[in-house]
């Protein structure tokens, strides 16, 4: 376990779901967990840090899919709070707007209406706030 959370940055259930198919008791997994604890391999605020700015970085999601992945990891709402706030808003917003232009650019639709459905759909999916969405969609047109 100490090589598979060296490898990348996990977290707590990333962890018990590795160890979900091997045959240990529940104590044994609880004195796993314990032990990468005590020895910094497995650390939830480092994990949820990394994984915010990684992922916006990286596949450029805002805040709200952030959120909601944080969420499905079962963190808690504090280090939720604290992952998101680590995202600089100046980065946030350059990046949202070089992302709508961007697809607004890309999509050949003749049709305004169309165009802006697929824009708005694209950019919910990324996980951006709807009515940035819908403000940014209005300057486009």
């Amino acid at each position: 376990m100490e090589r598979y959370c060296v490898y990348q940055e996990r977290c707590h259930l990333e962890v018990q779901q590795k160890m979900y198919g091997w045959a240990l008791t529940e104590e044994q997994k609880d004195t796993i967990i314990v032990h990468l604890i005590a020895q910094n391999f497995l650390n939830e605020e480092r994990f949820a840090l990394e994984f915010t700015i990684s992922k916006f970085h990286q596949k450029k999601w805002g805040k709200v899919r952030l959120e909601n992945e944080l969420k499905s990891r079962k963190l808690s709402n504090y280090l939720i709070k604290k992952a998101i706030d680590s995202i600089p808003n100046q980065e946030y917003e350059e990046t949202f707007h070089q992302l709508a232009e961007k697809t607004w650019n890309g999509i050949n639709e003749k049709d305004s209406f169309k165009k802006r459905k697929k824009v708005g759909d694209f950019l919910l999916r990324k996980g951006y706030e709807s009515d940035k969405i819908y403000e940014k969609i209005k300057e486009l047109k």
